[in-house]
């Protein structure tokens, strides 16, 4: 049975000039720009420039108040005379879901496939042929790998293609893929890859000869670094086994990713948001704002709303829905305005208790000389809560005379030593990093001498630890570091 009921409810939202503060609070300097010029574009009542020189918004608020003390307020119920206006005659729709929306393709350098492809073509084949090689060289995937069986391909160009192939003919068509560059394409394994790549080379030099004949019948003792297991079954010498494992080493286990068009390189700058100048012992921390500009309300519009006011008895219905739409610009435009300031002074204001914080690492650029720190230490430093903090610290970075780093390298977890003083996770990082740099590659040493090593430094951590860190540095178990 179905009831009608009133019921009460007590619940938090954000309203749209909140998200838009948290949306402008988590994106970096570059992403503000392209944001700002998107806004400039959409909103003709806002445009650039620095407000105080003309006293733009000063003139508008002094004649609002002026108007507010009139008993005949302007207010927006005043010229809609309580007319209902529908929704779409504020809004402008000049697209039909009949248009055709088609975007140019824009391609600059030439792909991997098309590389492949290419190369292809100077093969001396028939239609089917071509076109059978050309649909393997699809299936090669980015790091240059045939990971679907010929069966699993024969099957597909049945039933999309239509044509008869079989796994011998397909076989065939990818040996000529092996002779493609880069060497190494087309394998179906990494051993494989390998030993393309090794058989390209000339076998009448002994340490060739001698690498592909490890890569070929030898190939899991050699991945899992059992050298000895090698010399002993091909009667080597340590000299011969290290100059053929230096050439195995010297191949690309990746021949996919060696391919690079120079037109197609795409390179990430990284604009800091925040610039840290160090005059006379004291730090001078400034918003990186070099190319956002300036933001105010357009004197034309404010005008406009002013002259509207005093004439608003002569408007017509076509003056009213005008000045609906201005307004309701006017409104979004002073709230993306507050939301910037909004901005800058929470970063600022969280990057200035970051510096305070981790004072003596930004004087002398030190990494033993960062504190432990969490988002929590810097939300009660600033009085801001933990997850504005995580907006700032995120995509962010900061310039200081000793290089440019990422806010969020500052935040680390700690531990404490023997002494008892709280030291930083990455101060222990770095010590294992150079114990592992430092280390005798014939004999690596093991998470637990590592472990040994830093409880001898006063630093009480134990193997798992230690695992867990050395994980975080990319660096490989003791057996897969061991060299010749």
């Amino acid at each position: 049975m179905l009831k009608q009921r009133l019921q009460q409810k007590l619940l938090q939202k954000l309203s749209p000039q909140q998200i838009q503060v948290i949306k402008l609070l988590e994106i970096p300097t570059m992403l503000l720009e392209q944001r700002i010029k998107k806004e400039l574009e959409e909103n003709p009542t806002l445009e650039e420039g620095d407000e105080l020189d003309d006293n733009y918004e000063q003139e508008e608020l002094n004649t609002q108040e002026e108007d507010n003390k009139n008993d005949d307020e302007f207010t927006l119920e005043d010229y809609l005379n309580d007319e209902d206006v529908p929704s779409y005659r504020l809004n402008a729709n000049n697209t039909s879901k009949d248009d055709k929306h088609e975007e140019v393709p824009f391609s600059i350098g030439v792909s991997f496939h098309e590389h492949l492809e290419s190369q292809l073509g100077l093969r001396v084949l028939s239609e089917k042929k071509y076109d059978l090689a050309k649909y393997i060289i699809g299936n090669i995937d980015e790091d240059g790998y045939l990971r679907r069986k010929l069966s699993a391909i024969a099957d597909d160009i049945a039933f999309s293609m239509g044509v008869s192939t079989n796994e011998d003919e397909l076989e065939q068509l990818l040996y000529i893929i092996h002779d493609f560059d880069p060497p190494g394409v087309g394998a179906r394994d990494l051993q494989e890859c390998l030993l393309l790549q090794i058989s390209a080379k000339d076998q009448d030099i002994p340490e060739i000869a001698l690498a592909r004949k490890i890569l070929k019948y030898h190939f899991d003792e050699f991945t899992r670094k059992h050298y000895d297991k090698i010399a002993s079954k091909l009667d080597l010498e340590d000299d011969d086994l290290k100059y053929a494992i230096d050439e195995i080493l010297k191949l690309n286990p990746k021949p996919g990713g060696s391919f690079q068009d120079p037109l197609n390189q795409s390179i990430q700058h990284i604009i800091p948001d925040f610039i840290l100048d160090q005059v006379d012992g004291d730090f001078q921390l400034n918003l990186n704002a070099r190319n956002v500009p300036d933001l105010r309300i357009s004197k034309e519009y404010s005008e406009m709303i002013e002259t509207f006011a005093h004439n608003r008895s002569n408007a017509s219905k076509q003056d009213k829905e005008a000045i609906v739409f201005v307004k309701q610009k006017i409104d979004s435009a002073r709230w993306f305005i507050d939301a910037i300031r909004q901005r800058q002074n929470t970063l600022m204001e969280t990057m200035r208790a970051i510096i305070e914080y981790q004072r003596e690492f930004f004087e002398e650029g030190d990494e033993t000389k960062l504190r432990p720190m969490i988002l929590k230490d810097i939300a009660e430093k600033t009085g801001l809560d933990i997850s504005t903090i995580s907006r700032v610290a995120n995509s962010k970075y900061i310039q200081t005379h000793f290089g440019i780093y990422s806010l969020k390298y500052f935040f680390s977890e700690g531990m404490q030593n023997d002494s008892g003083e709280e030291v930083s996770t990455k101060e222990i990082k770095k010590i294992l990093q150079e114990c592992i740099d430092n280390e005798e590659k014939r004999r690596p040493l093991t998470d637990e001498k590592l472990m040994k090593i830093l409880q001898q430094k006063g630093y009480p951590i134990a193997r798992r630890t230690v695992a867990k860190y050395r994980e975080q540095l990319g660096v490989a178990v003791a057996r897969l570091r061991k060299e010749l």
